[in-house]
């Protein structure tokens, strides 16, 4: 117990010299758990009835709705104040914990949110859409929904994206990290990505931070769309490629640079590496030990 007693009393003094402690008096973080929930009743919101042990009785679908859009934007008002608390306390310092202006602003972004909810479920259902024409072994768009990693990560990233267009810190990042670790699928919460988007298969797809990616846009496995440069003094540029409408990429391709374009209609085979743009309607593949591009057909 000596012994036990000493390592305890060093560990204290390890929170006195390097800090990385969340203390009680000041505003709290967002909590994990909580965001973890926030995920998967906007899930519920999103594809109604998909998470239900029973389908959902549609002569109280608006009542169940109602009480379920409530419940979700109170949990997330919690979870954004605390969030917009940490950015101005970090900003000017001090504890902010009862700035009544941190929950106007919380409400203000949850009703924005609300506002945009039936968008993102129309850009989702194309997303549900391109995954069933795109994946032969589909037999239907409900199995979409309820079985596919990749349409499940795209979900959770134009959830995410909402927040981090408004700014709000910790949040989106958290949402994108919670699909990751469950999925194997690294969607940076600021990609720009347009609609009809599918990742078949998933597993180990990264997409950077300042990617934009077209319409009808097709993943595999493996796929890794980042930056060529690392240095923290480019956090501000644009780091990661630009994948134009209509365009597949295979397992394994790895296309770095925020300079690079992937022309539209242009397909990438698996395993290449592209760091720099290819023009729309390019055919890009490994043949014996070169790699060929090969221009509009």
């Amino acid at each position: 117990m000596q012994r036990l007693a000493k390592n305890t009393e060093i560990l204290l003094e390890s929170y006195e010299t390097y800090g990385l402690v969340n203390p009680a008096g000041e505003a709290n973080l967002p909590s994990k758990k909580s965001v973890e929930g926030i995920v998967r009743e906007l899930g519920e919101l999103v594809f109604p009835g998909f998470g239900e042990m029973e389908g959902l009785d549609t002569d109280s679908l608006s009542l169940v709705i109602t009480e379920r859009v409530n419940n979700a934007a109170r949990n997330l008002v919690r979870e954004v104040e605390k969030s917009v608390a940490f950015s101005i306390r970090k900003e000017r310092g001090g504890d902010l914990k009862n700035w009544k202006g941190c929950h106007a602003a919380a409400a203000l972004l949850v009703d924005d949110f609300f506002d945009e909810l039936p968008a993102i479920r129309n850009i989702l259902r194309l997303d549900v859409e391109a995954a069933f024409r795109g994946d032969p072994a589909s037999k239907s768009t409900e199995e979409v929904i309820l079985a596919y990693p990749g349409l499940e990560a795209i979900m959770v990233h134009r959830l995410a994206h909402f927040f981090w267009t408004r700014e709000v810190p910790l949040i989106p990042r958290m949402m994108s990290e919670l699909v990751h670790s469950k999925t194997g699928i690294d969607i940076h919460p600021g990609a720009k990505i347009g609609g009809s988007f599918f990742i078949d298969h998933g597993t180990g797809v990264v997409v950077g931070e300042t990617c934009v990616i077209g319409l009808n846009v097709k993943l595999y496995q493996g796929v890794t769309l980042g930056a060529l440069s690392v240095r923290k003094e480019d956090a501000v540029k644009k780091r990661h490629p630009t994948i134009e409408d209509n365009v597949t990429i295979y397992s394994g391709a790895t296309i770095l640079g925020g300079d690079t374009v992937i022309g539209r209609d242009s397909v990438i085979g698996g395993n290449v590496w592209i760091t720099e743009s290819v023009p729309a309607g390019s055919r890009v593949y490994i043949h014996g030990r070169d790699q060929i591009v090969k221009g509009a057909r």
